[in-house]
């Protein structure tokens, strides 16, 4: 079984996916948009270049997403993405990173589950939690 987050976009699909490989250093193995589907008709205009379906693979990690119409939208909320790792100093950039134009919710910091955790949304609106070097109790 796999489960992984399936991420929403109001149009912004192919750019959010382009930089969370950069930041993620993962490979895109899908990005198919309207006007190569089957039912590319059946897409307005002014969507034709928008994503149907992404996917992102890091690993054993797959994050998929899509552009999701206007009347379907909606602003993420209520989950995070969590990254763990091991490594603090890559939990570092991995943060820098994915906070570049976005907004810090907490910065990168020592808890007691974890050398360094922080908390942010992205540039794109997703909201990510980073957890580096993690305690038995993480």
């Amino acid at each position: 079984m796999l489960i992984n987050p399936y991420l929403s976009f109001n149009g912004q699909c192919e750019s959010a996916f382009l930089f969370y490989a950069k930041c993620l250093r993962g490979n895109i193995d899908a990005m198919i948009k309207h006007r190569d589907t089957p039912i590319a008709d059946q897409a307005p205009a002014d969507w034709q270049d928008k994503v149907i379906h992404a996917r992102l693979s890091v690993g054993n990690f797959v994050l998929m997403g899509g552009d999701a119409p206007a009347d379907h939208y909606e602003v993420p909320r209520g989950f995070s993405v969590t990254i763990s790792i091991a490594d603090v100093k890559e939990a570092e950039r991995l943060f820098r990173d994915l906070s570049l134009n976005g907004q810090v919710r907490m910065p990168l910091q020592q808890t007691f589950w974890a050398q360094a955790f922080g908390m942010l949304v992205d540039q794109f609106g997703t909201p990510w939690m980073i957890n580096g070097g993690e305690t038995p109790n993480g």
